[in-house]
């Protein structure tokens, strides 16, 4: 048995599914002296992995879960540990149908086999279940059952024949030494380790080893029942240990997946039972193994009856009992993403909150992010930068991971709120907000208004053009009143609260360095210019787009969005300089943002203030301090919405006072408040802007983007090369934006295409782009002011012509669409000439 070495490259520590994948990939990316530590013995060191359910279904509706999973189906195959058995997901209501049209949609956008079926159909594959319990099915044929514990020796016993790994169990980690912000020393009870790099990859126990070194990783064990009903007669004489399809009885919350004669059955259906990780007992404690828990029958029992609703000659068979039942521990995160990527400390990774059909393919995206700096598989979802210092405390976690713990088999919506620890972080103008009806939806923990049920009486001013939804999910969560207020703001202008914005100074010597090696556009710019830019990783994927303003030739503001702000705070100070003369300051909590659009807007404004906002006085994209109404403003000409206006930055203590100001001088010129929807969908779907996390990631570029300008700066920036090779490149998928040509459905009711849907052919076939990727809707929403509704969608490059005709696959229903721009040409206003 190893001891514990004094010193290593990397530390990893863990041992289940997502350890002993990374080691393997770090062997296989070149990485020597791994150490990998655990403190259970080996090849079950008492973890998830261990009990976990190990069944893969590769149908989500996140595409970065999708692509995790497929690539770990692809390692589980080549390890020869994966057997394919198939699977339904059954519905017994229609509401869950739905649901499942909808999983049609991702399944045909992710280019995974699945279809619709009967009853009929799952009794002939399965022929033990009561095919009266439920009215229809979506059959994956490419289910499957994994060995887990199988797979990480593999992987575990590749790495030690490479010579690159140690592995030392039966040691437990008691510190972790930081030192000048970096990871220094793993302190065990078998001796320390100098080390370079640590991850913290102990599923439920992560929580408990990063507090050790004073980050916070936001997950919580929370447990899952499952029971095993055996020996049955109707199983056992099959070979092997599965031969009949999975069956995820979607309605109870519940799974039937056969284990040689037993039947297993586990539950998502009970209470959130959740644990602490200092709780976990001890493997000498443990009557089973640590994440193996004490069965709370009561909790199982209604989803047993009906389980044998649904199986009653299976599970009822003479002789059969339960053999095995356990609440058995997983890790649940505040939004359900695992927690992967460098933490605060540097050198100091997490790859936690991975379950098992994502273990391998976190494996390898996390071992090629450390050494390349980036991964394949675009991870920003799964980032732990994304985290806001109010989701890193476990109350938050336990609170919301409390209330999404039974919707693990729910139907979510794509708008759908959390209720659970809401009201964190408030804009100074909530109040007013709130007396207006502001709808909230939250970003970041701010509350933002996404409409302003004050604006009702517009609906009947504007009738039909606010393309009113008649089917209630296409309607759910959202409300005219936002086309409405759209067009309101196009006609004369809208005040809208942006306070949810990350906003941060960049100042010292190294300033402009630092803006100029992480931005693409060029920031050696006059004082009081305002530069839109991407941010990019070394391959040349996007990691973000936001805004910098030059204060001053050693000071520069960045302002970037709320949801992906804290990750784009992180990356900036990474490219800091190391002799501390430059700093990053985060203003957020300090700073109100205000927008204010529309061809009224200058009016308005010129009506609060004696400085000069004329076109010829106060330019496009560029920004000064004015005086409004006795209130110092640091103004920029900016707009997300394709109109005229500003961006108006306040102190917090200022920001109500200038917001009821703008209120009140606006109404005259008839102005409104207006919401989030407008401007983060309606406003700039008319513009065919683009947003971070849905056209843009780190698997697409600048030129499939349509986003190249004629020139590239002389000076470097990260990603530079790979964006220089990419212009020169044949595009492999472009960009475009598609008008949905007629929305009647087969029972006449007008729907309405949310995101994430695929795109096919006129006659319903699938194509394919360049990097082998279905086509799928980025983005979708009303388009008021062109009386259309709108989608983003990257076409292939054949496909992408103006005038093409093809489909988009809603709940099974297809509805014809026009492609209406190729480029960041935009189907509103294409001159620009109303931001003027």
């Amino acid at each position: 048995m190893a001891t514990v070495p004094a010193s290593a490259k990397v530390v990893v520590i863990g041992a289940g599914i997502v350890g002993n994948s990374l080691v393997h990939h770090l062997a296989e990316l070149g990485w020597r002296d791994i150490v990998q530590l655990d403190k259970g013995a080996l090849p079950n060191p008492g973890g998830s992995t261990g009990h976990a359910s190990n069944f893969i279904f590769p149908v989500d509706h996140s595409r970065e879960i999708t692509d995790l999973t497929l690539d770990s189906m692809r390692q589980y195959k080549e390890m020869g540990v994966f057997t394919e058995s198939g699977g339904f997901e059954i519905a017994r209501t229609e509401e869950r149908m739905e649901e499942l049209r909808r999983r049609m949609s991702s399944a045909k956008a992710w280019g995974i086999e699945a279809e619709l079926v009967s009853p009929a159909f799952v009794k002939e594959k399965v022929p033990f279940i009561e095919e009266d319990q439920f009215i229809g099915a979506f059959w994956t044929p490419s289910v499957g059952v994994v060995d887990s514990l199988r797979a990480g020796t593999l992987m575990r016993e590749s790495a030690l024949a490479s010579g690159a790994l140690t592995v030392v169990p039966t040691v437990e980690v008691v510190g972790l030494d930081v030192e000048d912000g970096r990871i220094r020393r793993v302190r065990t009870d078998g001796g320390d380790i100098e080390a370079e790099h640590v991850v913290i990859a102990c599923g439920v126990w992560s929580p408990k080893i990063g507090d050790m070194a004073g980050i916070s990783i936001p997950l919580t064990p929370a447990v899952h029942q499952m029971i095993s009903v055996g020996p049955c007669p109707q199983l056992a004489e099959r070979e092997g240990e599965i031969s009949f399809p999975i069956i995820r009885d979607m309605d109870t919350f519940c799974y039937e997946r056969q284990h040689g004669a037993d039947m297993e059955v586990g539950s998502y259906a009970h209470r959130a039972i959740l644990h602490e990780p200092e709780d976990i007992p001890s493997i000498e404690q443990a009557k089973l193994s640590p994440t193996e828990m004490p069965f709370t029958s009561d909790d199982f029992d209604p989803q047993l009856e009906q389980a044998y609703e649904l199986m009653p000659e299976l599970l009822g068979a003479e002789g059969a009992e339960m053999r095995y039942a356990i609440n058995g521990l997983l890790s649940l995160t505040c939004d359900g993403n695992p927690i992967l990527g460098e933490s605060l400390v540097k050198g100091l990774w997490t790859a936690s909150a991975v379950w098992i059909k994502e273990g391998p393919g976190v494996g390898r995206a996390v071992a090629e992010w450390m050494t390349h700096g980036h991964s394949e598989i675009d991870l920003h979802h799964s980032d732990i930068a994304r985290f806001h210092p109010h989701q890193m405390r476990r109350e938050h976690t336990r609170l919301r991971t409390t209330e999404s713990f039974i919707k693990t088999y729910g139907i979510i919506h794509p708008a759908e709120q959390y209720e659970s620890d809401r009201d964190q972080r408030l804009a100074p103008m909530h109040a007013s907000q709130q007396k207006l009806g502001a709808v909230f939806f939250e970003t970041a923990g701010w509350e933002r208004p996404h409409w302003y049920e004050s604006n009702a009486g517009l609906l009947e001013q504007y009738g039909d053009a606010v393309l009113p939804r008649e089917h209630e999910w296409d309607a759910r969560w959202w409300s005219p009143i936002i086309n409405a207020e759209h067009l309101r703001m196009r006609e004369a202008a809208g005040v809208i609260d942006l306070s949810a914005f990350q906003v941060f100074d960049v100042t010292g010597p190294g300033a402009l360095d630092t803006v100029q090696r992480t931005c693409v556009a060029q920031c050696d710019v006059a004082v009081g210019k305002v530069i839109y830019t991407p941010v990019l990783d070394a391959k040349g994927g996007f990691l973000s787009d936001l805004t910098v303003m030059r204060l001053g030739d050693d000071h520069f503001r960045v302002v970037t969005g709320g949801a992906h702000g804290r990750a784009d705070l992180q990356w900036f100070g990474n490219q800091l300089p190391g002799d501390g003369a430059t700093t990053i300051t985060d203003h957020t909590d300090e700073v109100s943002t205000i927008g204010l659009w529309g061809p009224r807007a200058r009016d308005i404004l010129a009506s609060l203030t004696s400085d000069d906002v004329s076109d010829e006085g106060f330019g496009f994209l560029t920004c000064r301090s004015i005086d409004v109404d006795g209130t110092t403003v640091l103004a920029s000409r900016i707009s997300y919405v394709g109109e005229l206006g500003w961006e108006l930055y306040v102190t917090m203590d200022d920001a109500a006072a200038l917001w009821e100001t703008l209120l009140e001088a606006g109404a005259g010129h008839g102005a409104v408040p207006v919401g989030i929807g407008v401007y983060g969908t309606t406003g700039r779907l008319e513009k065919g802007y683009r947003a971070f996390g849905y056209e843009l990631d780190a698997e697409r570029t600048i030129v499939e983007a349509g986003m190249q300008r004629p020139k590239v700066k002389a000076a470097d920036f990260v990603g530079r090369d790979a964006y220089l090779a990419q212009r020169e490149a044949p595009v492999q998928s472009v960009l475009c934006t598609l008008v949905v040509d007629d929305h009647t459905s087969a029972s006449g009711v007008k729907r309405y295409m949310l995101g994430g849907e695929p795109i096919l052919t006129a006659a319903g076939e699938p194509f394919t782009d360049g990097h082998g990727h279905h086509p799928y809707v980025t983005s979708a929403g009303s388009a008021p002011s062109l009386g259309k509704h709108v989608l983003l969608a990257y076409l292939p490059p054949a496909e992408a012509s103006i005038g093409n005709r093809l489909s988009v696959s809603y709940m099974e229903e297809l509805y014809p669409v026009t492609v209406g721009s190729v480029d960041a040409t935009a189907l509103l206003d294409p001159d620009n000439s109303r931001i003027r």
